[in-house]
């Protein structure tokens, strides 16, 4: 499907002008404060341009970036029948190709909007003069179109996940022995003797690890463990956490 024009060219338009100075975490959460700039909708009618900026400001967190291979996406909700196609093809010909899923939600709770008498370019400026004397390595400053403002948020959204992924996330997990090269060079999982990525075998232990200190509802933990189909081997485990809260 072809994108809407007005979709795409509010995507092109839309500028980081000031990136983040730090990727997202690999082994935590990150939370990014976003300003998105616009010229109001209305000036548009207008013959003599005014200066005026909206700014909206809010917030995005991310979860810890897992790892996942196509066989186990086949295994996930939610996916339309096209997807889960893809990710069949992709499991039967490249079963340990490694992907990452990025987990986020928008805080609304922190957005808000501002209409400020000046040009674009110098709310910019004295935005990130602000940024920088509070010295957050996780904030950014977006231009975008007024009534498609949010299209400009994905658009940063993707190139922050893109950046993050092969800045930070690639390789950390290389050098944890997480992830290796395959013959193409294309990042692949790495396993255990018993075929089990080292990476779900460290995930499940940190979820044994909350659910023990009653942090994580246990059926999280049981739901993971059949995806990678390995509750019988951790059944014993598992159900020790109940004995355990009895007494």
């Amino acid at each position: 499907m072809e994108m809407d024009e007005r979709v795409r060219r509010a995507f092109e338009q839309s500028e980081i002008l000031r990136p983040p100075r730090q990727l997202l975490s690999t082994f935590g959460s990150s939370t990014v404060h976003y300003y998105v700039l616009t010229e109001p909708a209305y000036l548009e009618f207008e013959k003599q341009k005014r200066e005026e900026t909206v700014i909206r400001e809010g917030k995005i967190t991310w979860g810890q970036p897992r790892i996942l291979t196509p066989g186990y996406m086949l295994r996930a909700e939610g996916f339309s029948g096209e997807a889960r196609q893809a990710f069949e093809i992709l499991a039967r010909e490249i079963p340990n190709l490694a992907g990452i899923l990025y987990r986020w939600e928008f805080k609304k709770e922190f957005e808000k909007m501002n209409i400020v008498s000046e040009f674009l370019m110098s709310a910019a400026g004295k935005l990130t003069d602000e940024i920088e004397k509070r010295k957050d390595p996780l904030c950014t400053i977006i231009k975008g179109i007024d009534e498609l403002w949010d299209i400009s948020l994905v658009k940063f959204i993707h190139e922050m996940i893109e950046n993050s992924i092969y800045g930070a996330q690639l390789p950390d997990l290389r050098r944890r022995g997480l992830i290796t090269p395959d013959r193409f060079g294309r990042p692949t999982i790495a396993k255990d003797r018993f075929g089990i990525p080292v990476a779900a075998r460290d995930e499940i232990e940190q979820m044994f690890e909350l659910a023990k200190r009653g942090e994580l509802d246990p059926s999280k933990l049981k739901q993971e463990l059949d995806r990678w189909g390995v509750f019988e081997e951790y059944e014993d485990r598992f159900f020790n956490l109940f004995r355990k809260r009895r007494w």
